[in-house]
Order: structure tokens, then sequence, then C-alpha cells
């Protein structure tokens, strides 16, 4: 059973970013994805909250029932799944497979919760946290979104400094990363995936 867990998530190693909202992890993931468009595949999530202005389903993520997505869960569809907000978030297994199978870096944009989760999979993938310098500077980028009410803007910021403690716990990220300066992050995140994106371009010339 194991041996068809490891190889159905066969391809490139796949990367977890996570980090609190607001520290800029979407910014960074855009740019990331422009520069080396061919090298990384987005694995879009599920959820169950209302699309933000803007946001496309199935692209951003997809926007699914509560019910749907528990009886997926339950299926043991998901690598990984958890709650914030009363919103349910996860990312399927088949999200994975379908970028590993055009030879792409898998990017997985997760909370704490489903880097727990991950851990206990077979996924092997490279773990970076992406945070902010401070959380005054924090909930600044978070009341500039202008898209939440005072009541979730505070439970962001509870759940933000959660989440700010556990990038510091030993043994979980490979990598941290602070976004103060969106262009020194951004070097510092493309010098941190430079072995895998020479290895995922290696192969695309060679086949």
């Amino acid at each position: 059973m194991r041996d068809s867990k490891t190889k159905a998530m066969a391809g490139p190693r796949p990367v977890v970013f996570s980090g609190p909202s607001g520290a800029g992890k979407s910014t960074l993931l855009k740019k990331l994805m422009k520069e080396y468009d061919g090298v990384f595949g987005f694995s879009v999530s599920h959820t169950t909250r209302n699309p933000r202005p803007g946001e496309e389903n199935g692209k951003d993520y997809h926007y699914v029932t509560r019910e749907v997505m528990q009886k997926a869960i339950d299926n043991g569809e998901f690598i990984e799944s958890a709650v914030f907000s009363g919103n349910m978030y996860g990312t399927s297994k088949a999200a994975v497979q379908a970028v590993q199978a055009k030879n792409l870096i898998c990017i997985l944009d997760i909370d704490m919760q489903g880097v727990r989760n991950i851990k206990n999979k077979d996924l092997n993938p490279l773990y970076i946290t992406i945070q902010p310098p401070s959380m005054a500077v924090l909930e600044k980028r978070l009341r500039d979104r202008k898209t939440e009410t005072e009541e979730s803007l505070q439970k962001r910021l509870h759940a933000a400094q959660v989440e700010m403690e556990f990038g510091k716990e030993p043994n979980v990220f490979d990598f941290l990363i602070i976004n103060d300066n969106l262009d020194e992050a951004y070097g510092q995140l493309k010098e941190t995936l430079r072995e895998e994106i020479n290895t995922v371009k290696k192969v695309s010339m060679s086949s």
C-alpha cells in the first residue's frame, strides 16, 4: 500500500509554503510563477469559504460546499485539510498529481494545520515559511486590504501570532524567509529553490 502511495506522488519534489495571512506569500508566488513559467505548477486548494472579489473558481480555489468537501476527506481524497475562521481548506491528491504529471514543481500554499498533516504523508516536500517582520507590519497589511470586518481581522491576527510561533519551531521548516522588503525576499526565495528549478529544467531539456 505504501509503495503505491509513493508512486502516486512521483515527480518533481513539491514545495510547501506556509506563513500567516498578510506575510506576502501570494505576491511572492505570483512573481515566481511569472518568472519561471513552465517550471512551477500551482496546486489549487479546495475551500468552503466564499470567493473574494476577483477570485476565480478553479484558479484561486475550488469553491465547494462543506458537505462535498467532508465527503471527499472521508474518502481519503485529500493529503491535508484544515479549518480556519470557520471555513474548511484542503489539498486533494489529484491536485498535486496533476501538477507533477506535467514535470512541474507543485506549489502548495497551506497553513499550520496543513503542514502538520503533510508531515505524516509520503509527499516529501521542501518546507518554506514566509514571515512578516513584525505583528505591527502584518496588521497594517491586513487593514490596508479592506476585506475584513474587525471581528474577522482580530481572528486573523490571533491566528497569525500562532503561525509566527509555529514558524520558529525546530525541524518543521527547511527555510525561513522574512518578507520585509519584497525584492530581497524574492531573491532569497529564488536562491532557496535554485537546485529544484535547475533539476526540472534539465529534465525538460532532455525529454
